[in-house]
Parts: structure tokens; sequence; C-alpha cells
């Protein structure tokens, strides 16, 4: 009884796919009314196709520019950061020396911090000056390694020496050789007031990031110097490179278990947290945005469908007559919309996996033809448009625009079934 009960779903499922097959490529015997529907069709094919490459192409160029984005920054923030809080104890140092032990940690270095006003003649700036070591340095900071030798090594204590952003160097105006002032508060131990303390240095030379945020604000100067601007005689901050910045929170607990409270341990996630945040607010927003392109595609295979109902009363009249039921005619043209939104979705991820590999080659040429920059490089530093295209983006999007395309099949798969043989074939 079972083997017959599968057999005979077996042929039912053939038949249905059949007859789906037919319907989809607009089989019928008057092939003069059927040019319409076929229009229709080829229609919500191609829309669901350029949404669905689209939704592909703006995800992974939106990757793209976050992970170079991220890439920089991570060139001049530290992965982790450890501050102390209270006044050193003896065993400090070993509780150091043991998280720079951990496998995840490839380099440690101390720094000290300062928010200052730089000025020149009549300009003035407000900066952030990092103090560091630059052999330690050149350990934690992929910017400061790509730095010539020379210049590292002209940072010297007792040297007042400084480096300077590219943008902020500009804003000062100044150049390799010049000479400003740097001014740092200091409310002073007694209550007295602010007493800043102003010290000349010279520029030695200029680093650029690629972030602007950091080019138009930081500079650095040797530690010991930076102690004395601040009136400290010892380093109470550190700086924490990993080998996986990605999993930079799940190192920070590890290492957190060897502290006690007067330290406080912070990863770049947390320094830069709006900035993530609003990026992945804006990748939301553009994936919603998108989507609604694939569901307007997918509203055309509801009039497709419904008019190969209308098209196909008398057939479905007969083979409702045939013995054909309910379900099984529903079937038939879910089966056929689904096999509209499949080419349409599988057209789509081909289109934009081409997309994603020749981007710069089709931004280029449209340079060429049109006249213009898509990336001006004096604004976005960037030789070419960053794309990375993420598997998991491209199964996403295929997935919801089957999902969208079975949607659009529901209904009008339930008015064929609802059709009355003996009315369809009397008005037929």
């Amino acid at each position: 009884m079972q083997r017959i009960v599968w057999l005979w779903h077996t042929l039912s499922m053939q038949f249905e796919w059949q007859l789906a097959w037919a319907y989809w490529r607009g089989r019928r015997a008057k092939p003069s009314g059927n040019g319409f529907i076929s229009f229709i069709a080829l229609l919500s094919v191609l829309g669901i196709a350029l949404g669905v490459a689209a939704l592909i192409t703006v995800l992974s160029v939106m990757n793209g520019f976050q992970k170079e984005v991220r890439n920089r920054m991570l060139s001049v923030v530290s992965h982790l950061e450890l501050h102390l809080r209270s006044d050193p104890q003896a065993d400090d140092q070993a509780m150091r020396d043991a998280m720079a032990k951990h496998p995840a940690v490839l380099g440690m270095a101390a720094f000290e911090p300062l928010q200052v006003l730089i000025t020149r003649d009549d300009s003035l700036r407000a900066a952030l000056i990092r103090g560091i070591s630059p052999a330690d340095e050149a350990k934690v900071s992929s910017m400061v390694a790509a730095m010539p030798q020379a210049l590292r090594e002209s940072l010297r204590a007792g040297a007042w020496r400084i480096i300077l952003g590219r943008e902020l160097a500009r804003s000062l105006g100044v150049v390799t050789g010049d000479r400003l002032v740097v001014i740092a508060p200091d409310l002073g131990n007694q209550g007295t007031g602010f007493a800043p303390r102003m010290r000349q240095f010279e520029v030695v030379g200029v680093f650029e990031s690629g972030h602007y945020e950091y080019d138009s604000a930081l500079a650095l100067i040797h530690l010991d110097d930076a102690l004395k601007l601040n009136r400290q005689s010892q380093v109470s901050h550190w700086r924490m490179l990993t080998d996986n910045p990605m999993q930079v929170r799940k190192i920070a607990s590890e290492l957190a278990q060897q502290l006690d409270d007067r330290y406080e341990l912070r990863d770049w996630s947390q320094e830069n947290r709006v900035w993530f945040e609003a990026v992945q607010v804006e990748k939301r927003m553009m994936f919603i945005i998108l989507t609604l392109i694939v569901a307007v595609a997918s509203f055309n295979l509801v009039s497709m469908l419904v008019m190969t109902v209308v098209d196909k009363r008398a057939d479905i009249a007969i083979l409702r007559s045939m013995g054909a039921g309910s379900g099984s005619v529903m079937r038939i043209f879910m089966l056929q919309g689904l096999a509209s939104g499949g080419l349409g979705t599988a057209l789509g991820v081909a289109l934009g996996l081409c997309i994603v590999s020749t981007l710069d080659s089709i931004l280029r040429s449209l340079e060429q033809i049109f006249a213009f920059e898509v990336l001006p490089k004096g604004v976005y530093l960037l030789q070419r448009i960053p794309t990375d295209l993420q598997a998991g983006d491209v199964i996403e999007v295929a997935t919801i625009a089957c999902c969208l395309s079975f949607l659009a099949t529901l209904y009008p798969s339930w008015r064929a079934a609802r059709t009355r043989p003996a009315q369809a074939l009397r008005h037929g």
C-alpha cells in the first residue's frame, strides 16, 4: 500500500512539474494570445535579476569600504589599551609581562596621551599628542612600522621633536624643520587654576594614515618628552597588538582575568563604537531599501500568474474534471512562479558576481567616457573602489529573493485551485 501511495505521489509530482514547465515556457494551442503574458514574465525575471545584482553589488562595496576604513583605523589605534588608574605596585611589571605572553598578544608598548593646543604664528589647533617609544611602537602600529627608520629614530628623548599628521601640518602651515609651540593645560595640585605648560618642538616629519580624523588631529613625540610635558614620572598607559582584531573582545575578557581593579582594559571596538554602529545602521537601511526593489519585481510574478490563471481556466477545468486535486493545481502554478523567481535569482547572483569582480574596470571606463572621478583621490585617498564579497551576503540575498518569489505565487495559485470546472468550461 505504501509503495502504491509513493508511486502515485511521484507520478503526481512529475505531472505537476511537466505542466508547470509547459506553462512557464508559454506552450498552448493558441500562441497568438500568449505574448503579453510572456512579456510580463520576462519583466519579472529581469526585475528580480537586477534587484539581486544591485543588492549584492552594494553590500560588497559597503563591506569593502568598512574593511578599508577599519584597516586604516587599526594602523593607528590600539587593538587593546591598558590604563593604570592608581599608583603602581611592585608586582605590576610581572602582571604586564604575563599579559604580553598571552598567545593572542603580538606586541605591547607603553605610551602617554596628552590633549594639547598647538600654535604657530596665528594658527592654533587642538590636537592629541601620543608619546611613544619608537622601537616598541613599531611592534604594535603598522603606521609607525611603515615610517622610514630615520624618521622614527629622530624622536629622541630630550630632543623635543614632533611628527604631525599630514592634515594637521597643512592646517598649521608647517613643514619639516619648522618650530611650533605645544600648550598643555595643567590645573595644578594646589587648585590654583589653569596653569598651561608650553614647550617648543621641532617638526621632523609628517605621517599619513589615510584616515582624516587621525591625520588632522594626531601628533607623535618621544615617550620621555610626553612624560615631562605631562609632569608624570611613570608610564600608566600601554597599547597591545593582537593576532585577530575581530576577536578582540574575547581576548580582552581572557586578559582581564589577570588584572585587578586598578587597571582598565579597553578594546578598539569600544573606542570607535559610534562609528561602527552608524555603519551597521547604514548597511541595514541600504539592505532594506534595495530589498524593496526585489519585492517590487516579485509583484510582477503576481500579475503574470494571475493572467496565466485567467488564460488557463479551461485547462484547469479539464484537469479538475480528470481528477486533479486543488492541491495539485495550486502546486502547478506555484512551481511556475518559483521557476521564474529562481531563474531571476540565479541570473541576479551571476550578474552581481560579475559586476563585483569587474567593478573597478567598469568605473574606470565610465570615468573616461563621462570625464569625472568616482573617488577623488584628494578626498578619499583610495586608488580603487574597495569590495568585499561575502558568501553569507550572497546566500542571504538569494534566499530572500526566493522567499519573496514564493510568497508572490500563493494568491494566484490559490485562485487557480478554487476554479470551478463547470463555470470555467461554460465561459471558456
